[in-house]
């Protein structure tokens, strides 16, 4: 008899496989580093939303106030003259701030089509879901997968202008040479006259930046440390999440903020049958979350072979929505 597998099934395999795999590569490096995007279980999700609540936690405040209240700006940025046009937004999520933008486009009568793209089916089912409840006009293509991908697929679909928008600071997720790599990529899977915006977390007093990622009341912490917790479940793993402690830093001159897990003792873990073994003080690399100035963004757009097309910065300046077009 021939066993079918689920397709659901081979794919939850297939995550886990790849998670499995980054997760040994990663701790058997040097310096050991771990992913922050696979921070993000039914725990991680939950704190991090505590995390954006946090008095501390500037960053989605100041680019909601942009997306808030200075929507017309924004659209009179980001939207061709009198085209219809392709609204693409990379890692879409609940799509909390751009549904204000999405809001005035469609009382605008703008003709357009909205394709958000996340690796989640699952949110993408429920964007869809409130989306289409919300504004039953408006045009909504769901597009699951990886960003360049899914893009390519976009321009597959219509040889309408594209606006693509990548917000939240995601950029900063990167290092600054990834950053460079990224936004070449983007351009090159553009056409001319298409436009980006992107959400750049400005520098700013160090002690600002360094507080809304070292809380006093150890949420951040706990969010760095639920990845060893998800390992333990996930990948039959022997973390003692207690004999590891989280570390913050940010650089003001380099602009890099980043998180660290301290071993607190030699010892060593288990990750199914594959044992990593930790000297007392050694670290994991976490995360990186990239603080940007003017001249970096500018130098960034310019490398990356787009021009300037405008700039929207939040009410306290410590945030900048810049847009770029494809030359």
């Amino acid at each position: 008899m021939n066993l079918q597998i689920h397709p659901l099934s081979k794919a939850r395999n297939s995550h886990h496989d790849h998670f499995r795999r980054e997760v040994l590569e990663g701790l058997k490096s040097t310096p050991k580093r771990l992913s922050s995007k696979y921070f993000y279980d039914k725990t991680g999700d939950r704190l991090f939303q505590e995390i954006m609540a946090m008095p501390e936690y500037y960053l989605t405040r100041c680019e909601l106030d942009i997306f808030k209240n200075k929507t017309g700006e924004l659209a009179d940025l980001v939207i061709p003259e009198n085209e219809p046009f392709d609204l693409i937004e990379l890692g879409a999520g609940d799509a909390m701030k751009s549904t204000f933008l999405l809001r005035h486009l469609v009382e605008k009568g703008a003709r357009f089509t909205y394709m958000p793209i996340d690796i989640s089916g699952n949110i993408l089912s429920i964007l869809n879901e409130k989306l289409s409840s919300q504004f039953p006009a408006l045009e909504i293509n769901c597009l699951e997968g990886d960003y360049f991908e899914m893009l390519q697929k976009a321009a597959s679909l219509s040889d309408r202008r594209k606006v693509v928008l990548f917000l939240g600071s995601n950029i900063g997720n990167m290092t600054v040479e990834e950053a460079e790599s990224f936004c070449l990529h983007l351009n090159r899977n553009l056409s001319s006259g298409d436009r980006v915006l992107i959400g750049f977390d400005l520098k700013k007093n160090p002690h600002v930046i360094l507080n809304a990622y070292n809380d006093k009341k150890g949420i951040t912490a706990s969010f760095n440390l639920n990845l060893l917790s998800r390992i333990n479940r996930e990948l039959k793993g022997n973390f003692d999440p207690e004999q590891f402690q989280h570390y913050q830093t940010y650089d003001p001159v380099s602009g890099a903020c980043k998180s660290f897990l301290i071993s607190l003792k030699k010892q060593q873990v288990m990750i199914g049958n594959d044992p990593v073994a930790f000297e007392e003080n050694e670290l994991i690399d976490m995360e990186i979350s990239q603080k940007f100035s003017e001249e970096q963004i500018r130098a960034l757009g310019e490398k990356s072979g787009f021009t300037m097309a405008g700039e929207i910065r939040d009410s306290k300046n410590w945030f900048v929505d810049t847009i770029w077009q494809v030359k």
